[in-house]
């Protein structure tokens, strides 16, 4: 069926690059007056008032957006909604002054998680993430990454992987599957141990059932090394995982240069780096993704975005949804953090949790941008919002008229 949206005042997000560095994070391609034509779950074409050539007129359906924005959905390219239950005591711990690191070596944290997920049904675990998964979507993200992780024994992070799975085959959004068996070490079991089931026997069965697109580390203080890093991201290369990292978060970890080390998509949190890790990422494949909902819930420094962007590279944004360090997946509110507090422009931050945060979860020729043959995977703003700077500078007003995934609007 093609649909036809007419009487927008802006479509923004135009580009057919795979991501953006540098000064083009400064750019947003955008045409005024525009129109855009889909086929089906696909962009089929598009043109405004400096584009020749009028709208179609054979279509199956028109659509007036009244005069608001069209853009690119958002893209989540790290997040952790599927997991039980709750944390909300940790909420108060951290209100009472407790660290991250103190509640975890407490037995909170991701060993809680661990807990609270070994004891509810795949059924359960199914219906509290889809819950999640469909309010991040009504809030314009059209795809997300999910990790596994809160499983840190083969049977439960199979468990989780096949949530994913089943949520990917529900939902409109674009989704791809992590495995991060290595997000902690269980109890009673030593670190060289659980390093050697992960890449002996967690990783061949994800594999076998093709549960994951790619494999992921916790490389901090206290957690994985290095070392234990590149042993787990190589072995989950020769099974086909591309890897992605979690670096940097607590303490400059050396996660970066692991990461790149080992060709990983992305290298994620950096709320901790230098000018070695600059060095280190200038010109590689691998994009630096920050997370500053996590910077904000557990009131830590921000990532250096716009110094990395002075420095020629890209950056991704996404929201670390999870239940004890970022407990939040609207992509507009971390937007509005990268404006607000991570200092960057409008434009720079609208390109990080678009085209960018496509990038570092492997689906930049699918979404991120407004393009020929990409997903139709669209916000409609309501008509007040006329820039993409206005939806993270009145960063709670309702904006969202509209969302379209795969062509459809989204019920």
């Amino acid at each position: 069926m093609k649909t036809l949206i007419r009487n927008i005042g802006l479509l923004a997000g135009i580009t057919d690059t795979p991501r953006k560095e540098g000064a083009a994070m400064s750019e947003v391609g955008c045409f005024r007056n525009a129109w855009l034509l889909l086929d089906g779950d696909r962009i089929a074409d598009f043109g405004g008032e400096v584009v020749e050539g009028d709208a179609p007129s054979a279509v199956d359906r028109e659509i007036d957006a009244g005069g608001g924005m069209v853009l690119p959905a958002f893209c989540d390219s790290h997040t952790h909604v599927v997991w039980a239950g709750s944390r909300e005591l940790e909420f108060e711990d951290k209100i009472r002054g407790l660290s991250y690191a103190e509640i975890a070596a407490r037995g909170g944290g991701i060993l809680n998680s661990a807990a609270l997920l070994h004891d509810t049904s795949e059924e359960e675990l199914y219906r509290q993430s889809l819950a999640r998964v469909r309010e991040v979507m009504a809030k314009g993200t059209g795809a997300i990454e999910i990790k596994s992780g809160y499983g840190l024994n083969t049977a439960d992070e199979l468990k989780m992987l096949r949530v994913i799975r089943r949520l990917s085959q529900e939902v409109p959004a674009l989704v791809k599957s992590t495995l991060l068996g290595a997000h902690a070490v269980p109890a009673g079991m030593s670190k060289e141990a659980y390093v050697r089931l992960v890449c002996s026997e967690m990783i061949p069965a994800v594999s076998s059932e093709g549960l994951a697109d790619f494999v992921d580390v916790f490389c901090e203080e206290g957690f994985f090394s290095p070392t234990d890093t590149r042993r787990i991201l190589e072995k989950g290369a020769e099974y086909g995982l591309r890897p992605k990292l979690h670096a940097n978060q607590l303490h400059i970890s050396g996660g970066v240069q692991a990461g790149v080390a080992c060709g990983a998509l992305s290298v994620d949190h950096l709320e901790r780096t230098g000018e070695a890790e600059i060095e280190c990422l200038r010109g590689t494949a691998t994009m630096p993704t920050m997370l500053p909902g996590a910077s904000f819930f557990l009131r830590e420094p921000y990532g250096n975005a716009s110094g990395f962007i002075r420095e020629g590279l890209g950056v991704a944004l996404a929201s670390d949804y999870n239940p004890g360090s970022s407990p939040s997946g609207d992509m507009r509110f971390v937007m509005s953090l990268g404006c607000i507090q991570m200092r960057l422009t409008p434009a720079q931050a609208f390109n990080a949790v678009t085209i960018n945060s496509a990038y570092a979860m492997g689906v930049s020729e699918e979404a991120g941008s407004i393009a020929r043959g990409k997903l139709a995977n669209l916000i409609l703003t309501k008509q007040e919002f006329n820039t993409p700077g206005s939806i993270a500078y009145l960063h709670q007003t309702p904006f969202i008229s509209r969302v379209f995934l795969k062509g459809r609007v989204l019920a």
